[in-house]
């Protein structure tokens, strides 16, 4: 790890989660009652020392009843943030937090039409508004929509997934455009998965490239840089129609947001995928890849790692030092967020259930009575947010699960001095999972 001056302490950001799970008619705001708890979150934030965080405006709320919106409960919450110094990067859509009236998702024909409607009537209400996600995890989202049938409106394939992104990604630019005209002084923070990919054998490794081609596509494709229509990627679009996505609309991003779960490195062989790799490349050296890529700012608008709240500080040390990494190397990075500032729930049927069923991963944990907590994490969440490097922050020693699937990190984290967590450290039970497509994101919030 270099020692090499990294400039200014990184700013610590906070984000707090609403996906929306149409089959329940129930969102994350509501099994964790943020809804109702807000203030007592936001007081949390700011506790810590945080006034930027990433928050979701709930369009499946907003507009419950197709043309008709209702601004209320938006209003109160974001009037909030605005009249006690928060800066929030506001999120339009987190996932599939679409209203339940659009049926097919993110395949229906009235996405586009819809989706600018209230993406207009969003900015029109809140002119104050200094930063925006128009639509969170692009990639992600639609794969695991259209490629992966994990999520409504469940295609697969590859053709799904192309699908899909022709679908939302005009869209999503026009509305980049309207927002330059009403918001002219914000800025668009465009948010996806960090990947990278290798493979253990031969076969392994051609599917890892064309993995490592493919996490650029839908941002390479909203830009209007397309794609190589010679590489292995090009070759299998082709029959699908790839060449669609060559003649959308380009939009434009002014922060690079990039979310990075130790399931965003995958090896492949003829066996198939596993999640994390044994040989994970630093989170430094993929951050670089994206800003030598795009020469944009970046940000890492998302991390966590289920387990103990000694095991989530740990992966906070290593984030955070990876960070100033690649901070010291030249890279224009704006900030850290942990994601989400408290538990969440249901990844762990990765929403398919709507239980209230706890999710190990937040800064602060959620008791059985979802009393919000402090910890070794949030301890150390809050020195990070006054200026404390990742030097300075302690190394607990690995829980299992968390020490297995963390493994391939160990030589990476070899020259901390590690410490026993303290006793009143909080266990989990893994949850259960049932595919490989499942663990790729049954860690992921």
């Amino acid at each position: 790890m270099s020692r090499r001056d990294v400039g200014p302490p990184l700013q610590i950001i906070g984000g707090f989660e609403s996906t929306f799970m149409p089959a329940h008619d129930r969102d994350i705001f509501e099994t964790t009652e943020h809804d109702t708890r807000w203030r007592e979150d936001l007081d949390l934030l700011s506790r810590s020392g945080i006034t930027r965080l990433r928050y979701p405006v709930r369009w499946h709320r907003i507009e419950e009843a197709e043309g008709v919106f209702d601004w209320s409960a938006t209003d109160e919450v974001l009037g909030y943030l605005h009249e006690h110094g928060f800066r929030p990067i506001i999120d339009l859509v987190h996932h599939t937090s679409y209203p339940r009236w659009l049926t097919d998702g993110f395949a229906d024909t009235r996405f586009g039409g819809v989706y600018l409607r209230y993406a207009e009537a969003f900015a029109r209400r809140y002119p104050w508004v200094e930063e925006y996600t128009l639509f969170n995890e692009p990639f992600a989202t639609l794969f695991l929509c259209g490629h992966e049938a994990i999520w409504p409106p469940y295609h697969s394939g590859l053709q799904g997934f192309v699908d899909l992104l022709v679908n939302v990604l005009p869209a999503v630019v026009e509305a980049g455009n309207l927002f330059r005209e009403l918001l002219p002084d914000a800025r668009h923070v465009w948010v996806d998965t960090c990947e990278f990919h290798t493979g253990s054998d031969e076969s392994g490794q051609r599917y890892a490239d064309m993995a490592n081609d493919r996490r650029f596509l839908a941002l390479d494709a909203f830009l209007g840089r397309g794609y190589d229509v010679d590489s292995q990627l090009g070759r299998d679009l082709a029959p699908v129609g790839g060449e669609r996505l060559l003649a959308l609309p380009a939009g434009t991003i002014d922060v690079l947001g990039l979310d990075y779960y130790a399931h965003c490195q995958w090896n492949f062989s003829l066996e198939g995928g596993t999640a994390p790799t044994p040989t994970p490349l630093p989170l430094a050296d993929q951050i670089e890849q994206y800003w030598e890529r795009y020469a944009l700012p970046c940000m890492l608008t998302e991390t966590n790692v289920r387990g103990r709240t000694s095991d989530r500080a740990t992966w906070l040390k290593y984030v955070l030092e990876q960070c100033e990494e690649a901070q010291a190397r030249g890279v224009v990075l704006e900030g850290v967020c942990w994601f989400p500032v408290v538990d969440s729930t249901d990844w762990n049927s990765l929403l398919f259930r709507c239980e209230g069923h706890v999710d190990p991963v937040g800064v602060y944990w959620l008791d059985e009575d979802l009393e919000r907590r402090d910890s070794v994490m949030s301890t150390s969440y809050a020195l990070a947010a006054g200026g404390v490097r990742s030097v300075e922050l302690p190394a607990y020693l690995l829980g299992e699960p968390v020490a297995t699937w963390l493994q391939g990190y160990r030589q990476q984290m070899s020259h901390w001095d590690w410490q026993q967590p303290p006793e009143t450290d909080l266990g989990f039970r893994l949850p259960r999972t049932t595919t490989r497509m499942e663990l790729r994101i049954v860690d992921a919030k």
